[in-house]
């Protein structure tokens, strides 16, 4: 995809309010040009006080068109806000609709490289920070910009000496910025980078202060989190002491305006080279340009910080996507096969080598190994939470990129041993299966998970709130309540990914049957390292470095492949050593 102009791009995103924004710069238009009606009004009224008119009617006469300025500047400047503000916040909540709206189509990978602090940092300050843009850059720097032109082309139409002598300030002035502007988009990168780094740093160690507290380990986690805080003070005091010297100069310089426009129009006026009308005018419009031209380079950093914004909203908004037909597809059955696929998170290391497999309709199917071997892996592009390049995965006979997403998720339901509760109520955790479920089913199927009874134990049964990624609820329940929610979704394809790890021995039975229920005439794969839970599945995949080592029952497995007897027998040294 070609790059786009950072501001174009903030336009484009910006379509659905071009109306509301266009209106507003109009407006704005309108309030710079009032503002400017008070200095006019100022110049005539000196002009006639030199040449001694006496006329109060005159003077009054422009004092009220000078009001009316100042009224039709405040009455356009402030709908100019009003309106700028009610498209950009529309504007922001569409962009992070968008977003939302890309990150399921995305590989899951890509989300998983990212941490939660830079994703946040993305969707909610960055985009943030786009108000800026949109609600005050483009009225107020396009009017503080127009206005000031319109009125150094009147200067100009006057006497285009005086003109000159009007704006030779500005110029100057704005040299200064420019040597701030220099490094300032790689300076902002930076600044973004060391705000990742210190968010990425909080997430970790808010999420991490159960392990730091067991392990005693709060004054080494306390002083990497204080460092990366410190970091980030650092860098925008050590950038801010940098750009201040030439900030003031800009400042002071940009509107002293009058340093030339005074004594050298003054000495044109005495050597008769202007007219005293035409003296007083320009020393009177050039104030007024000043003020305009330095508001609009306020807005000079904004200007430089919208390429960064833009570069990290479009990585999520133009990242790659999973690209699948849009029509629901039929199926005789629900046979999986893999054949000859290759993956690797990356392009440069792969992780799955030529993977062959059939996996037959209703059948239980282990995939076992060690770990890192690749079993959560295949297990995972079967979900279709990635899209291969090499090789083929068919449901039923389909290619999974014919298969619609929403069709493909709700073909196969994924416990892992890391189930993502919501901070919601139990019942609305479990109601994730099936959003259209009614509370007898929801109540049901906790039943047939074991978890009713535990559930009614809390102190507001189904409307206790579980917390954040369930943390007011142990390991096992959480579990439970993941198979209930697999129950609920009722998915002809299950896939347990250590869906046991987390229960203790009391409740392991209850589970386990749970898990029963669960895949009844299912077609179910279950990726276990304790063999014992494999060993009734109608085949067995041991999978050795990315590749299918060997295949079949536990007992030709047991009997034919060495690596097998080896994990079995360490397995059942184990279980007899507990």
């Amino acid at each position: 995809m070609e790059k786009q102009n950072p501001l174009m791009r903030i336009w484009e995103l910006a379509k659905e309010e071009h109306s509301g924004l266009i209106k507003s710069v109009i407006f704005a238009i309108i309030g710079v040009l009032g503002g400017m009606i008070p200095y006019f009004a100022v110049s005539k009224i000196l002009i006639n006080l030199l040449n001694g008119n006496t006329d109060n009617n005159l003077y009054i006469h422009w004092a009220l068109i000078s009001f009316l300025g100042y009224l039709i500047k405040v009455v356009f400047y402030v709908n100019a806000l009003s309106i700028s503000h009610k498209s950009t916040f529309s504007v922001l909540k569409n962009i992070r609709l968008k977003i939302l709206d890309k990150l399921p189509k995305m590989p899951l990978g890509t989300i998983l490289e990212t941490s939660s602090g830079r994703m946040k940092q993305i969707i909610v300050d960055q985009v943030e920070s786009t108000e800026t843009t949109l609600a005050h850059l483009v009225p107020e720097m396009t009017s503080n910009i127009l206005g000031p032109v319109c009125i150094i082309i009147y200067l100009f139409v006057l006497d285009w000496k005086m003109a000159l002598l009007s704006i030779v300030s500005i110029p100057v002035g704005m040299s200064f910025m420019g040597l701030i502007m220099r490094n300032y988009t790689e300076r902002y990168e930076g600044a973004v980078r060391t705000n990742a780094e210190m968010n990425s740093a909080i997430v970790e160690y808010v999420g991490g202060i159960e392990v730091i507290k067991a392990f005693n380990q709060g004054n080494k986690s306390y002083a990497k989190f204080a460092e990366k805080v410190n970091a980030n003070a650092a860098y925008f005091y050590n950038w801010m002491k940098e750009c201040q010297f030439y900030t003031s100069l800009a400042g002071a310089i940009s509107p002293t305006t009058m340093i030339t426009t005074l004594p050298i129009g003054w000495i044109f006026y005495i050597k008769g080279s202007i007219s005293i009308e035409i003296f007083i005018t320009t020393i009177i419009l050039s104030l007024g340009v000043a003020g305009p031209i330095i508001s609009a380079m306020m807005f000079f950093d904004n200007l430089a910080k919208v390429g960064t914004i833009v570069d990290s909203i479009d990585k999520i908004l133009c990242g790659e996507e999973q690209i699948h037909n849009k029509e629901s597809v039929k199926f005789d059955n629900m046979n999986i096969e893999l054949k000859d696929v290759s993956f690797g998170y990356t392009e440069e290391k792969e992780v799955l080598h030529s993977v062959n497999m059939n996996i037959s309709e209703s059948t239980m199917n282990a995939f076992v190994g060690l770990s890192g071997s690749g079993k959560s892996t295949i297990a995972k592009l079967i979900a279709g939470y990635w899209d291969i390049k090499s090789g083929s995965i068919k449901i039923g006979g389909i290619e999974l990129k014919e298969i619609p997403l929403n069709q493909l998720y709700d073909l196969v339901s994924f416990v892992s041993q890391d189930n993502f509760l919501f901070d919601e109520s139990i019942r609305e955790n479990i109601r994730m299966g099936n959003i259209d479920a009614t509370d007898e089913e929801i109540e049901k199927v906790s039943k047939l998970s074991g978890c009713h009874d535990f559930i009614m134990n809390l102190e507001d049964g189904y409307d206790t709130v579980a917390g954040s990624s369930g943390s007011h609820i142990s390991g096992g329940e959480r579990q439970r309540i993941a198979i209930a929610r697999a129950m609920l979704k009722n998915a002809p394809i299950v896939i347990l990914d250590e869906a046991t790890a987390y229960i203790d021995p009391e409740n392991e039975a209850i589970v386990q049957k749970a898990v029963a229920k669960l895949i009844s005439e299912k077609t179910v794969i279950v990726i276990a390292h304790r063999l014992s839970t494999t060993t009734n599945s109608d085949k067995i995949f041991l999978i050795k470095d990315g590749r299918v080592a060997d295949r079949g029952t536990h007992e030709e497995l047991l009997n034919n492949n060495l690596d097998y007897r080896d994990m079995w027998n360490a397995h059942i040294g184990a279980r007899d050593g507990e």
